[in-house]
């Protein structure tokens, strides 16, 4: 059978009208806190968090979860968006920028048996009366974003998560990959990697399924209902996602490093988007795929890498199972589209000072209940909240920017267009940019950022009650599942194109835990009803997080100094340089690091020299004193990124940590020298290490007083 997918009616109905995956693992630490008890607010803070209201949070929910919003579909909502600031004081506007994008026509997979007998997959989920949006006639298929038009019929292998690792142990096993169709599990890297990696190991075709091992406690196994019924995973759940190749570059693939207008030239696409077919199944339909190789290959608990088996009801078997043949076909149509990024700007009294708050609004799905629109919902109270604010007769001191991203699925679109665009006015003025993508999945507050951030942030967390946990803080939720330790940024989120232009940048939500319900991830079932039965019935945890993000925004757009902990940043700067001698020591190669130490101790001399100015400011009142301390603040992150990009991957310039390039979403620190090293070539990692040295010694001499 081969589906069709009636677009046409899905363009029609909007005619009137991330990148993320989740596992259960503690991100890598650059800053530790001890928990204190709550701090009281001050007039203003209490002004602004007693504006969140979980109803009106209920009501933004449901509005931005119940018409269909995939990239470059939607602008109404981007105007509604738009609107909404406006009410609320912010001059706002919607800018446009003309984007590559590919939309599903029609996909089937089948499995024909040695004995002749076929297995069809429908490629659908279930429609559920209990969640009316997993039932509307224009609910988006599945599919993979930016994934290649073609046919694939051939025997298949199980490889595991898709790694280069996984094919390696494939290879090391003699197993024949190549004109083979590749069948993977999510997790790990971000999924274009795994379509990547397929391919570059001869293979024909891509299929990815969503494990339950991956759940946490909450599964049908330990006997939790499935959705709706209960909180384990509907067995139809599908992942959806782009396959862009995100750790190469993000953005439209046809205009790497400028942004995407009308008239703008079109670049070749395939160093970033597949070039062999890929689909997205449910795990209940990946069972019989599974279980058909049972007996062949070898057996996975006998494959002796991390994460191969999971909790199926079948043995993980590498395969090819002689005479067992997927085929495979996908259907796709390119398009040039238009796509609209809300913007929203509160103007403060210094006007070279800026604040960036971001969320993304485009979802693969009508609902994206969890990811984004959690986020959008806080976004629309949190300007509701400076809105009552400015009402007193406040002006922050610097300026407040909102955006509201399109198109940040296939590839972070909106947001890299828009900082290509604004380029030269963001790298004199931005101050900090604050991300909120999946705002709430589940009750485990997540919080990763640059590390002169992490001291204010974690403050802050400690002026919020936190919902399941009477008397206590949204700090003491963090710390608890962290350890105190904030998380070192990749990619995967709206975040990476000022990260990667020298703006210090944050990323914060509340995720799924081992014993939360199941976050269905780009699946229909993240939708106004799960979130509303099972997320986050009565909207607390939204309403926690808006006041979460709403106060520290206040604070780095209005307290006098910025606020910053250089002290930090060094501290994470030795942290890194231990793990790189640590890659390098676990290797027969040898790398002389003795540049990039003493790198790092004038980074630390020219910190705690701005901070000595930094307290000398504050107890004289010197106003001159505080800019410059301000503008040291401000522009030091910018040496980070002043040294050109990372080899092979250009757009990623930050020295000190990028998206793996295997992994698209996890962190490497030093990744110029610690990549290098991994792959062996050590004539490179030599000159990384002088490159990312001069990157540290020029943030050093921005902040050297």
């Amino acid at each position: 059978m081969h589906v069709h997918i009636p677009l046409s009616l899905l363009f029609a109905t909007l005619a009137g009208g991330c990148v993320r995956d989740h596992a259960f693992h503690r991100p890598r630490s650059i800053v530790k806190r001890q928990s204190t008890p709550r701090v009281p607010l001050t007039p203003d803070e209490a002004v602004l968090t007693n504006s969140f209201d979980n109803n009106t949070l209920n009501d933004w929910s449901y509005y931005y979860t119940h018409g269909v919003h995939l990239a470059g579909t939607n602008r109404t909502m981007a105007q509604w968006t738009a609107d909404r600031w406006s009410e609320n004081g912010f001059q706002s506007r919607l800018d446009e920028y003309h984007t590559y994008l590919n939309y599903p026509v029609s996909h089937s997979l089948s499995l024909t048996y040695p004995n002749g007998s076929v297995f069809q997959a429908s490629l659908e989920e279930a429609m559920l009366t209990e969640d009316e949006t997993s039932t509307y006639p224009e609910r988006i298929p599945t599919f993979h974003g930016y994934s290649f038009t073609g046919n694939a019929t051939a025997e298949y292998i199980y490889v595991g998560r898709g790694q280069v690792v996984d094919f390696e142990a494939l290879v090391a096993l003699n197993i024949s990959l190549e004109g083979k169709i590749a069948l993977a599990k999510y997790g790990g890297p971000f999924r274009g990697l795994k379509v990547k990696n397929a391919a570059l190991y001869g293979m024909i075709g891509c299929v990815l399924f969503t494990d339950p091992g991956d759940d946490g406690n909450i599964t049908e196994a330990n006997g939790y209902a499935a959705y709706p019924d209960g909180p384990a995973r509907n067995p139809t759940s599908v992942q959806r996602g782009s396959v862009q190749f995100l750790s190469t570059y993000p953005g439209d693939p046809t205009t790497p490093g400028y942004a995407s207008k009308q008239d703008s030239p079109r670049a070749d696409k395939s160093p970033v988007v597949p070039n062999i077919p890929s689909l997205p199944i449910s795990y209940a339909e990946a069972i019989p795929l599974l279980r058909a190789l049972d007996g062949s290959g070898t057996p996975g608990s006998q494959v002796n890498r991390t994460n191969w088996v999971g909790a199926l009801n079948v043995t993980y078997s590498t395969g090819p199972a002689p005479g067992a043949v997927l085929s495979m076909s996908n259907v796709m149509r390119d398009a040039i589209n238009p796509i609209w990024d809300a913007v929203g700007i509160i103007n403060g009294t210094n006007q070279d000072e800026v604040l960036v708050i971001g969320n993304h609004r485009d979802a693969w799905i009508v609902g994206g209940a969890a990811d984004p629109n959690s986020g959008s919902a806080i976004m629309v109270e949190l300007s509701k909240a400076f809105g009552r604010l400015v009402a007193t007769g406040w002006q922050p001191r610097r300026t407040i920017v909102l955006c509201s991203w399109d198109a940040e699925e296939y590839g972070l679109l909106g947001s890299t267009e828009w900082v290509e665009e604004h380029i030269n006015w963001l790298t004199s003025s931005t101050v900090a940019y604050l991300n909120i993508d999946v705002g709430v999945s589940g009750k485990t507050p997540s919080l990763s950022a640059t590390p002169e951030i992490g001291n204010i942030a974690t403050e802050i967390m400690k002026k919020i009650p936190w919902p399941t946990m009477p008397n206590e803080t949204l700090y003491d939720a963090w710390a608890a599942e962290s350890d105190g330790e904030v998380g070192v940024l990749g990619s995967g989120s709206d975040y990476t194109s000022f990260l990667h232009n020298g703006i210090s940048s944050l990323d914060v939500g509340s995720d799924q835990g081992p014993d939360d319900p199941v976050y269905h991830y780009h699946s229909n079932y993240d939708s106004y009803h799960w979130m509303s039965t099972y997320g986050d019935p009565g909207y607390q945890y939204h309403s926690a997080m808006g006041q979460y993000l709403t106060l520290l925004a206040y604070h780095m757009a209005n307290d006098e100094i910025i606020p910053y902990d250089l002290p930090a940043y060094t501290a994470a700067l030795r942290s890194y340089y231990d793990e790189l001698l640590t890659t390098v020591n676990s290797t027969s190669g040898t790398v002389d690091t003795s540049e990039l130490s003493a790198a790092i101790n004038q980074f630390e001399n020219s910190a705690n020299e701005v901070m000595a100015l930094r307290g000398q400011a504050v107890s004289t009142n010197d106003a001159a004193l505080k800019t410059v301390v301000n503008r040291k603040f401000r522009d030091f992150q910018r040496g980070f990124t002043s040294v050109g990009g990372l080899p092979d991957r250009e757009f990623y310039k930050h020295v000190v940590n990028a998206p793996g390039i295997d992994t698209g979403y996890a962190p490497t620190t030093y990744p110029g020298v610690t990549e290098a090293v991994q792959a062996g070539n050590f004539e490179r990692a030599a000159e990384w290490v002088g490159r990312t040295s001069l990157g540290i010694r020029r943030a050093a001499d921005i902040l050297k007083t």
